[in-house]
């Protein structure tokens, strides 16, 4: 679930910002939106809303002590939230191109017959393949900022009930398969198609109001001859579906994803920048005890001057051991010890 915070002034609303953690183990979160209110008339109220912003952004950043990673993902031409983020202390980490394959290239995928011996459903139980695959099909630094997980790849029962009551009131309903490798015992291709029965379809809105075919496309990168047999295979998957555009993401770290596309004659609808940011929060220290505030007498009382105790003296005390006497013979009747300084 998403978390809101706002930023109220005089019972006016003045910024927004939209943020939900992207994996169990809620170290990776990203900021969906960030809208903070100004006019396009004066300098003075671009500056007030840009003050807004960085100050919501930067208590986001510090109020939510689990995330230790914070993404986002803006606009090219969105020059005043790259600023923004830019000021936050965000550095890109991925270029990110939206992509629309026409309905009429989609009927030509349909019509050849992919090549997928081994395209299995998705189950919990191929968790650990999946989470192979997502792991080698990325760069390392990348793989450090989602830190995903196998947890992320298993949906829980509350989850799917969720997932299909809201897919059900959207008209919608999602396909997921992966290919499997028997001889290296691995997934090598996974697609999650999400297929729209609304024949109103809005092309030239956002990536997050698409009301088309949505498409997620991972490929081992030792595999990559996968992606046109994947294109056709999710081609055929919407046949009987209204003719609305395919939409595809793809990053610069993926040269021949982007190759492919260009082959089926796929267009190009958005570039965005994939921005992320550190987050390490300081631990509240406590107050130092001070020596100066402390007694020396306090600290050392073992050490202190004590007063001699007096005792008796106890001649007994300085007696002999019997068994140690030279002149004592345990074969005489008369057994007995003098006297230190008597006579024998």
């Amino acid at each position: 679930m998403p978390s809101l915070w706002v930023v109220e002034q005089s019972r006016q609303l003045n910024g927004l910002l939209q943020a939900a953690p992207i994996n169990r183990s809620r170290s990776t979160w990203q900021i969906q939106r960030v809208v903070a209110r100004g006019g396009q008339a004066s300098a003075a109220q671009l500056s007030l809303a840009a003050d807004v912003g960085d100050k919501l952004l930067r208590h986001c950043l510090e109020a939510v002590w689990e995330a230790r990673t914070w993404v986002s993902e803006v606009d090219v031409s969105d020059e005043a939230t790259l600023a923004l983020y830019r000021q936050g202390g965000f550095q890109p980490l991925a270029q990110i191109t939206h992509w629309q394959i026409a309905p009429e290239q989609l009927q030509e995928l349909a019509q050849r017959s992919p090549q997928l011996p081994n395209l299995m459903p998705v189950s919990n139980a191929d968790a650990p393949l999946l989470y192979q695959l997502d792991t080698v099909s990325m760069p390392p630094l990348l793989r450090q900022v989602f830190d995903r997980h196998v947890q992320d790849f298993r949906t829980s029962l509350g989850g799917s009930l969720l997932r299909s009551i809201h897919r059900r009131f959207q008209d919608r309903d999602t396909i997921s398969a992966y290919v499997f490798e028997p001889q290296r015992k691995a997934a090598i291709g996974y697609i999650k198609l999400t297929r729209s029965r609304s024949s109103e379809a809005a092309r030239d809105q956002p990536q997050a109001q698409w009301s088309g075919h949505q498409a997620e496309l991972t490929v081992h990168p030792a595999y990559t001859w996968l992606y046109p047999e994947l294109l056709a295979h999710m081609a055929g998957l919407l046949s009987g579906y209204p003719a609305l555009p395919l939409q595809l993401v793809s990053a610069d770290y993926q040269p021949e994803r982007e190759q492919c596309f260009e082959q089926v004659q796929a267009e190009r609808v958005e570039h965005r920048l994939l921005l992320s940011r550190s987050v390490w929060h300081k631990l509240r220290e406590t107050r130092g005890v001070s020596f100066e505030n402390l007694q020396i007498a306090e600290m050392l009382q073992g050490l202190q001057k004590r007063q001699p105790i007096p005792g008796r003296i106890s001649l007994e005390s300085q007696a002999w051991d019997r068994w140690d006497y030279p002149n004592f013979n345990p074969t005489q009747e008369n057994n007995y010890l003098p006297w230190p300084g008597s006579q024998p």
